[in-house]
């Protein structure tokens, strides 16, 4: 079994009702633990909700963490 450890959470709100999530996320299951960073696009409902549509999930290494940095970076 997984469980999943929400380390640090940013919110970026844009839209009416739209939001980005970018957090540092910790899955663990008895053989260990590792670190991953999930971007996830959602929507808040009428009731203030979160709702989630699609993530993406990557290894928290400093190295793929860089690398999207600069690639964002070099594209906007």
């Amino acid at each position: 079994m997984v469980e999943f450890e929400t380390k640090e959470v940013k919110e970026i709100k844009f839209g009416n009702n739209k939001f980005l999530e970018v957090a540092l996320k910790t899955a663990k299951t008895d053989e260990g633990q590792s670190d991953f960073v999930s971007i996830s696009k959602g929507f808040m409902t009428q009731t203030g909700e979160k709702r989630f549509k699609n993530s993406l999930g990557f290894p928290a290494e400093s190295e793929i963490r860089d690398r999207l940095v600069e690639a964002l970076q070099g594209i906007l």
